[in-house]
Order: structure tokens, then C-alpha cells, then sequence
């Protein structure tokens, strides 16, 4: 029965019609009327032709459709072979699927990991509380349209989710797949951009105001007074630097944020860098009445890295020595290689020996704009993101950095640096 109806006339006839052939046989058709019509006796060849076309089009093999049919079908039946669960476990995203009563059926990895209290049975509907979460649960079992919304989770850690939740066809069953697309880093980014800027904004419009104010002082009734001018241009000049210097330190943090997070594969003599640094300083050093001491192998210790962004390393380190140490008198910058725990570090230090750091200062001195002495005169010394910006070199060259400090006795800064190794 099948074969007959494969091999009929009408199933003929439709094969051609679909594959376009119907369509140039009545074309000859056709042209063979009109040339009967102009010049009669060549009707007789046109019929022949036309029958043997036609004969020819019949007799010839269809294109294969069917194969490419075959093929997608392949491809259906392959992709239906994939188990849904194993898909559902490789996803990074938090995905739960519940029944209409709020019963937890599956959470997968992500979820148990992000919402430990998330096991099979679990109510959707007792595990999260947020009125805005219960709100869309309950709008979504009832008319089964699509929701998302902006979801704060606070334990383990705190996370920024956006939770999308929809019903699925399940063969008459009433179920729904609600899933969690983590926005924290995003979120944590925009605060840190808003805060940054807000930051500098501060940072910058304290100096203006203090320049904006001499001016105005010196336009007006310090016009004629000589040592009132002199005195309030040494302060501008002052401010001016600062604002300098300001600049300076965020187009450097701008530069280093926005780079890739592994430094150049220069091979770099750390002795020479941090001799380079300390003989730049030393004026600065010498102005402050501190004697920068050297503790140097006399082995040149290389690292993998950038030397002008070592040297801004160092540079802020030492700095920062020189200012905040100028009650201890000195400074020992000092260079070893072969450290503890790895045998493959290059381990620098720069030890100050004045006043020291609170132990609740240390973990935040790598923020930005942050400041020990903000309250007091010091906080003009630096602009609060020298070591912000050494954290972000120390980034990109797989460094590390350990501060030891005790009130009275001064701080100590370690760097450790992984040696240069030839690549095979």
C-alpha cells in the first residue's frame, strides 16, 4: 500500500508540482501552442521534445529532501538523548523548579551552593520571605505569565540576583523553573565607580576651593601686601602640587585598572630598580631627615614584569616610608632571594621605624582614598591611592603584599614577587 502509493500517478504528479517541474513542462506546453499557432509544422518537434522532457523529469530522482529531513531528525533524536538534569547541573546559574504547591523537585548545584537550605521539598514560598519574592511566586502560580525581579539575598554571603521565574509544560503537570542570574559583581563594580567618583570629586574640590580663595584674597584686600602674597602663593603652589599629584595617581589607577591583569614578560633586575628608586628619593628622603639604608645580595634577583611599573611600585612604598616614618630617622629597603614558603620568590621589604599603624587601619590601606590621618594635617601628605595602586601592579605580576606594623616601633612592608624562569 505504501509502495503504491509512493509510485502512483497522483503521488507523481505531486513530487513534480513540488520540486518546480510541473511548472517548465507547461512552459513547453505552452510555447509549443503559441509556435502551432505562428509557423504550424514546427508543432511536431516541439510535441517530441515536450514528451521526452517530460519522460525525463518523471524518470529522474527527486531531490533529497528526505535526507535532509533525515538529518534534522538525527539531530532532534540526539539532542532528545541529552538528559535534562545533566544540563541543568553544568549551568553557573542558580535554577529551582517547583510544583504549584511551592514543593522544591530539583535544584540544581548552583542553587544549593548559593541557597544550602534548598533540598528537594523545600517550599519556595516558607525559603524566601522577601515580600517582593512572595509577591511574584504567588502572581505566577496563579496566572502563569512570566516575572522577574531585582532579589537581595544576605547569607551566606550577600548577593544581588536577578530571579526569573516561569511555568513550564510539563505533561499536565503544574510546575515552574525559577532561576537566579547573579548580579553581585556587576552591582559591586557600579558602587565602587559611584564611589570612586564621588571620591575624587571631594578630593579634588578641597585644593580648588583653597586656590579659589587665595585668589580671591589676593584680587581683593591682599592686593598690596607683599608678604600676605608671597605667603599665600607658597600655599597655592602647595595645592597646585597636590592637585598635581592627584591627577597623576588616578590616571595611573585608570591606566592599570583598565589594562589586562598580567604584567609584561621583561626580564627585570630588581637590585638595579630599587637602587634607581632610593637615589631619585633621596632628596626627598634628605628633606625629611631620613637615611634610606640598603640590605642588598650582591646576586642580581630577576622578575617577570614591567620596570617602569616596578619602579611606580617601589616608588610609592618608599615614599610612603619617608613620609609617615620621619620620626624613626631611617628607612632599610631591603632584597632577598629564596624566601619562606617558596624557594622561587624574590622577597622585598621596606621597614620604617616611626610611629606605626593602628591594627584596625591595616586591612583597609589599599582602598582608595583612604587615609590613617585624614582627621589630622596629615592627610595632605598623600592623595590615599599610592597603595591602591600598588595593589593593582602587584595584580597584574602575580605578587603579594604583607604589612606588619606595632604602634611606636614602625611598619613593615613585604613584597613578594615570583623569580623569572625561562619559558620551555
Amino acid at each position: 500500500m505504501n509502495n503504491h502509493d509512493e509510485h502512483g500517478i497522483g503521488s507523481v504528479i505531486l513530487r513534480i508540482w513540488q520540486q518546480g517541474r510541473l511548472y517548465l513542462i507547461f512552459t513547453v506546453v505552452l510555447l509549443a501552442f503559441i509556435f502551432w499557432i505562428i509557423w504550424p509544422p514546427l508543432v511536431l518537434y516541439l510535441l517530441i521534445l515536450s514528451v521526452i522532457l517530460a519522460l525525463t523529469l518523471v524518470l529522474s530522482p527527486p531531490v533529497p529532501r528526505e535526507i535532509t529531513r533525515k538529518k534534522t531528525t538525527k539531530r532532534q533524536i540526539a539532542l532528545a538523548d541529552i538528559p535534562a538534569e545533566q544540563v541543568a547541573g553544568l549551568l553557573s546559574d542558580p535554577l529551582v523548579i517547583f510544583d504549584r504547591s511551592g514543593s522544591v523537585i530539583y535544584s540544581n548545584p548552583a542553587a544549593q551552593a548559593a541557597f544550602p537550605s534548598m533540598e528537594i521539598e523545600t517550599i519556595v514560598f516558607l525559603r524566601f520571605r522577601a515580600p517582593e519574592m512572595l509577591q511574584m511566586l504567588h502572581a505566577v502560580v496563579e496566572d502563569g505569565e512570566p516575572r522577574s525581579i531585582d532579589y537581595f539575598e544576605r547569607l551566606p554571603i550577600e548577593s544581588w540576583y536577578k530571579a526569573v521565574l516561569m511555568p513550564l509544560d510539563a505533561k499536565g503537570k503544574d510546575l515552574f523553573m525559577l532561576i537566579f542570574r547573579d548580579q553581585t559583581e556587576a552591582r559591586r563594580i557600579d558602587r565602587m565607580r559611584s564611589d570612586f567618583v564621588a571620591n575624587a570629586s571631594h578630593e579634588l574640590r578641597t585644593p580648588l576651593a583653597s586656590l579659589r580663595g587665595f585668589i580671591e584674597t589676593l584680587q581683593g584686600p591682599a592686593r598690596e601686601d607683599v608678604k600676605a602674597r608671597d605667603r599665600f602663593l607658597d600655599i597655592m603652589q602647595k595645592q597646585a602640587d597636590r592637585m598635581s599629584r592627584l591627577i597623576d595617581d588616578l590616571l595611573s589607577l585608570s591606566r592599570l585598572e583598565t589594562r589586562p591583569n598580567v604584567g609584561t614578560e621583561d626580564k627585570i633586575d630588581l637590585g638595579a630598580v630599587l637602587h634607581h628608586v632610593t637615589d631619585s628619593l633621596a632628596p626627598m628622603a634628605q628633606a625629611q631627615g631620613v637615611v634610606i639604608e640598603h640590605d642588598f645580595h650582591d646576586e642580581p634577583v630577576y622578575v617577570a614584569g614591567s620596570r617602569d611599573e616596578l619602579i611606580q611600585l617601589f616608588q610609592n612604598l618608599i615614599e610612603n616610608g619617608c613620609k609617615y616614618g620621619e620620626g624613626g630617622k631611617r628607612l632599610v629597603v631591603s632584597l632577598k632571594k629564596h624566601g619562606v614558603p617558596s624557594p622561587e620568590e624574590a622577597i622585598i621589604s621596606v621597614q620604617d621605624f616611626g610611629a606605626g599603624i593602628a591594627a584596625e587601619h591595616l586591612p583597609r590601606l589599599t582602598e582608595r582614598f583612604y587615609r590613617i590621618n585624614a582627621e589630622t594635617g596629615d592627610a595632605k601628605k598623600g592623595t590615599g591611592l599610592g597603595l591602591a595602586i600598588v595593589k593593582h601592579i602587584l595584580t597584574r605580576h602575580r605578587g603579594k603584599m604583607n604589612v606588619r606594623s606595632e604602634l611606636g616601633k614602625g611598619t613593615t612592608f613585604i613584597i613578594r614577587l615570583p623569580l623569572f624562569c625561562v619559558k620551555q
